[in-house]
């Protein structure tokens, strides 16, 4: 495996970035899906049989992401949205003119399962407000209270989006071709500048990963107060293929979880690393 200094230095092309040892926190790693909990109160608001619900769970849910991405508070907060993404989803637009999934019942309050089947009846209005009251706005009140954080004490910060994805492609997906890398990052037009986004390939690479640039999956989260127009933040979006660390048919860890979390734990740590030294050399005020 290549070095921190090798990865980076191989894949910037306008010169060579002498990588900065990060002593302090500069990242926030965003975890949204991958809780399987469903509070009991909320439980009678799916009409589907229990079997069901834990069949949605194993197919939608971002297994072992809290483990793998965990790589320890030094550089980076962790903030984890604490229940399923079947409640809520955290990482769609309230407004589902404005969300493209809403269109296939799977906006920010899912009434459709992976498959298109019925997974809960539309949501009321009280309902839907209840909802977002209890998990969305403290969720990303909590996010943005921790990148607020980062900027105060380093004047830029890394989203790291933390997921991963099927093996094969679901019904509701957008992209069903069946050639999926074993790693995704997503990228942002106005938070993800290039230089970043190709060390973030190459880092991947070389720790021996297949990788796709916003393939099967596009975007990284950024916190509404900052998107669009606060460059010190900068995002990526990193999907693991769950074909790599689990049985995708039981959910079982897979022989190579251990070896998997290391080397991504790895790789993500240099990407932080790389990060901060950009900023360090070129502040994005």
């Amino acid at each position: 495996m290549l070095s921190i200094v090798e990865s980076a230095t191989s894949v910037h092309r306008a010169g060579v970035l002498e990588i900065i040892h990060v002593t302090s926190t500069f990242a926030v790693l965003h975890i949204p899906h991958a809780s399987t909990e469903i509070p009991e109160d909320t439980r009678a608001a799916f009409c589907v049989s229990d079997e069901e619900l834990d069949l949605e769970l194993l197919r939608m849910t971002d297994h072992y992401t809290d483990e793998l991405f965990n790589i320890g508070s030094g550089v980076a907060l962790t903030v984890a949205f604490p229940v399923s993404r079947l409640l809520v989803d955290p990482e769609r637009f309230l407004d589902d003119a404005a969300e493209p999934m809403a269109r296939k019942g799977r906006g920010v309050l899912y009434t459709r399962t992976s498959h298109g089947a019925p997974l809960r009846a539309p949501v009321s209005p009280v309902e839907r407000t209840r909802l977002l009251d209890r998990y969305y706005h403290p969720h990303h009140a909590r996010l943005t209270q921790a990148v607020e954080s980062v900027l105060a004490e380093r004047e830029s910060c890394l989203v790291v989006d933390c997921h991963s994805f099927g093996s094969a492609p679901r019904p509701y997906e957008w992209d069903q071709s069946l050639d999926r890398p074993q790693i995704c990052l997503g990228t942002d037009a106005f938070h993800s500048p290039p230089s970043l986004v190709e060390a973030a390939r190459g880092i991947f690479e070389a720790a021996g990963f297949t990788v796709a640039l916003d393939r099967p999956f596009g975007g990284a989260l950024v916190p509404m107060a900052h998107y669009g127009k606060d460059r010190r933040v900068l995002a990526l979006m990193v999907e693991v293929n769950r074909g790599l660390y689990m049985d995708e048919q039981t959910g079982a860890r897979g022989e190579a979880c251990d070896s998997i979390r290391l080397r991504l734990q790895d790789a993500v740590r240099q990407v932080i690393a790389f990060a901060a030294t950009l900023c360090a050399q070129s502040p994005r005020g």
